[in-house]
């Protein structure tokens, strides 16, 4: 389950569960579910909420304790993520079916990551950087490992 800090950068910017919602245009009982974790955010509103209010994606989805301030914005391009993923799992000497099998992923879900086809899910990306220790601002091309 992924412990995110996201209540903690909404009070921190003085908003409420219902501003939040207007600004992703769902409601407040979903803006709750992603705070409890009860449901994923979805990695497009994960990273449009980093971009909006410069949160660290790793602060924010709960892979660091340390919000590091960020200027760069992130695109969620599924070209460039899926680069990063076949850049960690060449470094790591493993099939597409190895990597995946060691992230719970089917191997097709994992290569349609790796090429890009479909974009990669938050409850994925945070398995995947909890597992090989690597930054979830880094997969989405915003700093070094």
């Amino acid at each position: 389950m992924i412990n995110n800090n996201l209540k903690w950068c909404r009070e921190e910017l003085e908003m409420t569960q219902e501003e939040l919602g207007l600004i992703f245009g769902v409601s407040r009982k979903t803006v709750s579910g992603w705070e409890t974790a009860n449901d994923a955010i979805p990695f497009n509103k994960l990273i449009k909420f980093c971009n909006l209010y410069h949160y660290s994606v790793d602060f924010v989805i709960g892979l660091s304790n340390k919000n590091m301030k960020c200027d760069i914005p992130i695109k969620t391009n599924k070209t460039d993520i899926g680069l990063k993923l076949k850049e960690l799992r060449k470094n790591h000497n493993l099939s597409q079916s190895q990597f995946a099998k060691k992230c719970g992923l089917s191997q097709t879900t994992y290569s349609h990551y790796e090429t890009g086809l479909n974009l990669i899910t938050t409850t994925t990306a945070y398995s995947i950087c909890k597992t090989y220790n690597v930054s979830l601002d880094w997969l989405c091309g915003r700093s070094d490992k």
